[in-house]
């Protein structure tokens, strides 16, 4: 499948799972030292060739639709490293909810409570309040510490990478899943995955994961 297949496909995907209302979100994917991502104002649910943009890793506009504002956040998790091929943004609804939250820890935005997070996502901290398009987004992804495939955006939404476009949209779907779970279980009581317990899942599963309130 093209690389403009690819990225029409997974946009319809994150739409019929309900994690991209209305016009929001955008989709990246790297194809050497350039990537396509989707273009300004475009509806994931309905891509089609004529709405993709490539971009260079530095971000530079190089052809096709007019890019995305967000397009200095997809650089910035491109130029943290060639593991990064695919980034997923979002402002799907549980996610955005988290987001306005105070963290669990200064790593780690989302409290590890199953293993399917610590597994499948890692650690996902929460990058500060920018306006959406603001440049220093980017900088704020490259720059953030330690190792990571999936970050908060303060008051916005999540960005997520992957190995390819279906890992990337898996993760959000799973980050999603861990927000709602943290927000049904916020206001009672909870058993949260031991500092044993997260390391054995993040060796296991080759997960980041480097810090634990209590370890």
């Amino acid at each position: 499948m093209s690389i403009q297949n690819q990225l029409i496909t997974a946009g319809r995907r994150l739409v019929d799972m309900g994690l991209s209302p209305g016009a929001t979100g955008n989709l990246s994917l790297r194809d050497g030292d350039s990537f396509l991502i989707t273009g300004t104002g475009a509806s994931l649910g309905h891509l089609t060739e004529a709405d993709l943009a490539r971009v260079s890793l530095t971000g530079v506009h190089l052809g096709g639709a007019p890019a995305s504002k967000e397009t200095p956040l997809h650089a910035g998790f491109y130029r943290r490293g060639e593991e990064h091929q695919a980034i997923v943004h979002l402002h799907s609804p549980q996610a955005v909810a988290l987001s306005c939250r105070t963290t669990w820890s200064e790593d780690n935005a989302v409290p590890p409570l199953t293993p399917y997070f610590v597994m499948r996502v890692g650690q996902t901290p929460l990058l500060p309040y920018r306006h959406p398009g603001d440049a220093g987004l980017g900088e704020d992804i490259r720059s953030a510490r330690g190792p990571f495939r999936a970050a908060l955006l303060a008051n916005h939404g999540s960005v997520v990478s992957g190995k390819d476009l279906d890992d990337a949209v898996e993760r959000a779907a799973e980050l999603e899943e861990a927000c709602r779970i943290a927000l049904l279980t916020e206001n009672s009581p909870r058993r949260e995955l031991t500092p044993v317990q997260i390391r054995e899942l993040a060796e296991r599963w080759n997960s980041p994961w480097t810090h634990s309130p209590v370890d």
